[in-house]
């Protein structure tokens, strides 16, 4: 069982694809009230612990718990405490985002008129009440990232899972997701988050864990992994550096 305090717990993940083994055996504490970040190279499998995290993928192995209640075996009472926001995954692109945060909400088995409150609220603080009657399919990158994360915290989650949530958003709007995020683990939720960003993450985050080739390479809150460095320094001496290196001569101008 996890320890006490422990929002989200990770037992023995395990998932590959083909030959490939995405995830190998991961195990994961995240404690309550924390913000914690994942970070790893591309192909590292980040994603598809996240995905497996929150019930998107199956695992081949492995358990995942939500405030002690198994994801896999209780659904219905786990995912309700569970906001995401996947990276990739397609929405209804031919709704408005007030219809799509609208419609998230009676998916939640949500009252019409708390979704209504709610969505105003979450529309107003993510600076997207300009756009509540554009086609998000006519959304860009950034603001599609922003009303997914006004979907994933409509019904008032008790655990956040965010696949790269600031990945194509402006300063202003990471300003204000920044906000909203501390403002939620003030509140005693929780956030796990992934990022290439390690600068970003050594600003949000009190707690990292670090991943490379489905595998935790160190974790735990944010001085303990840095031990006396930087992140990105440390990532590197757990990661490797880039592949082999080569003088590009051919691309000098004279």
């Amino acid at each position: 069982m996890p320890p006490n305090g422990t929002a989200l717990a990770l037992r023995g993940l395990y998932k590959h694809f083909g030959s490939t083994i995405a995830v190998d055996g991961i195990d994961l504490d995240v404690p309550t009230g924390s913000l914690y970040g994942m970070v790893g190279p591309n192909g590292a499998g980040k994603t598809t612990t996240l995905s497996m995290a929150t019930g998107l993928l199956t695992p081949d192995a492995g358990s995942v718990l939500v405030h002690s209640i198994d994801l896999w075996a209780e659904p219905e009472k786990a995912k309700p405490l569970l906001g995401v926001l996947p990276d990739g995954l397609r929405t209804f692109d031919r709704l408005t985002g007030a219809e799509l945060i609208s419609y998230t909400g009676l998916l939640r088995g949500m009252d019409p008129a708390t979704i209504e409150s709610r969505r105003d609220d979450l529309l107003a603080a993510l600076d997207l009440e300009v756009y509540s009657r554009v086609l998000v399919t006519d959304f860009s990158a950034g603001m599609m990232k922003k009303v997914s994360l006004a979907c994933a915290l409509v019904h008032a989650p008790r655990v956040l899972v965010l696949d790269e949530p600031f990945e194509a958003v402006d300063p202003v709007s990471a300003g204000a997701i920044r906000r909203i995020l501390s403002a939620f683990v003030d509140s005693g939720g929780t956030v796990i988050m992934s990022s290439h960003v390690m600068a970003l993450v050594e600003r949000v985050c009190d707690h990292v864990a670090i991943v490379g080739n489905g595998r935790i390479l160190a974790h735990g809150s944010l001085d303990e992994v840095r031990g006396g460095t930087d992140l990105e320094e440390r990532f590197v001496s757990l990661v490797g550096d880039a592949g082999e290196r080569r003088d590009l001569t051919w691309l000098r101008q004279s």
